[in-house]
């Protein structure tokens, strides 16, 4: 075999996909995702690139072939000729890396939750409003990383999550998106009252906002309502639903959402986008 890195452009990308004559099925959404990753200048050389047969049959490498020809950007590919076709029963068989693991790796503490929380908390600034599966809710593990640098306070926020995640059975990333944009948005509210409400629901009267999310989560959790139980969006959208009545002093007993309800706005935020700084301890 001989391996060499060379800079591939989209029309020398094109001329080696017509020897893509025995492989896999090319997934669409997979050449989009790595192609927008390209775009926004995530690519990276690494070990892994395209690889051909004895005879010049393409046989790994489709799908970044495909993404360089959509992104029509040139970037550096090893390129690896000779391999024994043989050898097309075992590739990419091994577990592919996850953003815990990219997390994990990078020193962060909790990294699953702590994954699923970037990736919503992402979604919420950027497609609040669109459904949080699908292609529109894939992040690369680059764009993770990037959301925690700009918001730093989310590692706080998380313990949080967890907490009423275990009271209620909102989803962690939920009640951790929750929790830190409204502590940005709102630093002059005392979190502590909220938070222990919504826990323990102790000497709240009907209608008191943190006991119609803590009931409405347990309701959800426990199945009797046809409402999916682990649909973050929707239980961010409950949360803030709630947080609103709670800070404005208003009375609320049911919590539903309407066919194309957005979003709701935090009650009394400045701000479009919620501060980068340290959450509330509460």
């Amino acid at each position: 075999m001989h391996m060499e890195v060379l800079r591939v452009g989209p029309e020398l990308a094109a001329e080696w996909l017509t020897r893509n004559t025995n492989n896999r099925p090319l997934s669409k959404s997979a050449v989009q995702q790595l192609a927008a990753r390209i775009r926004r200048g995530e690519w990276q050389l690494t070990h892994q690139g395209i690889a051909f047969d004895e005879d010049g049959v393409l046989i790994d490498g489709q799908h970044r072939l495909a993404a360089i020809v959509k992104a029509d950007t040139t970037v550096p590919l090893t390129v690896t000729r000779g391999v024994p076709r043989t050898s097309f029963t075992v590739m990419d068989t091994g577990r592919k890396r996850t953003g815990r693991d990219a997390l994990a790796l990078a020193g962060e503490a909790n990294a699953t939750h702590l994954a699923a929380a970037l990736r919503g908390l992402h979604l919420y600034l950027h497609a609040p409003n669109s459904a949080w599966s699908g292609g529109v809710s894939v992040t690369s593990h680059d764009q993770l990383l990037t959301v925690l640098e700009q918001h730093p306070g989310i590692r706080e926020a998380l313990p949080r999550g967890i907490a009423l995640n275990r009271a209620c059975r909102i989803t962690v990333t939920a009640a951790t998106i929750g929790w830190y944009v409204t502590t940005g948005a709102r630093p002059d509210i005392d979190q502590a009252p909220w938070k222990e409400g919504i826990v323990t629901g102790a000497r709240l009267e009907p209608g008191d906002p943190r006991l119609t999310l803590r009931n409405t989560m347990l309701a959800l959790a426990s199945g009797r309502s046809h409402r999916r139980r682990d649909d973050s969006r929707e239980h961010l959208l409950y949360y803030l639903k709630a947080w609103n009545a709670w800070v404005e002093g208003r009375s609320i007993k049911l919590l539903r959402r309407s066919p194309n309800e957005t979003m709701p706005r935090i009650s009394g935020q400045t701000t479009t986008a919620p501060a980068t700084g340290t959450p509330s301890r509460a």
